[in-house]
């Protein structure tokens, strides 16, 4: 087993972040819930990129940033329609998850 963490972000509606989250090449892995009708909890991944989604309250709380590397910066500010800014240490764009959830996204340069 490979040791990792996993950030969990908290989402009003989980069907919603999942579909919002593809737009980043995130594929639901599976989802749990104790009962029909309870809150969901569920993984995305993105390759070897995880984030678990949870309704359930009390698991995260809103506003979270997130930092997520990746090769293909600039096909993800296509998507979103924003432009990379340049930072010291890279180019980056900042995204928010319907949820209020940032997600800061870079490429480091060099």
């Amino acid at each position: 087993m490979t040791e990792e963490i996993i950030p969990i972000l908290r989402v009003r509606d989980a069907a919603a972040a999942v579909a919002w989250y593809a737009r980043l090449g995130f594929v639901q892995q599976w989802e749990h819930r104790f009962e029909p009708g309870l809150p969901v909890f569920t993984e995305v991944a993105r390759g070897a990129v995880r984030l678990f989604l949870s309704e359930h309250e009390g698991d995260a709380r809103p506003d979270t940033l997130v930092y997520l590397r990746v090769r293909d910066l600039d096909e993800v500010a296509a998507e979103f329609g924003v432009r990379p800014r340049e930072a010291p240490w890279g180019r980056e764009v900042e995204l928010r998850d319907p949820d209020g959830n940032r997600l800061r996204i870079g490429t480091p340069s060099g």
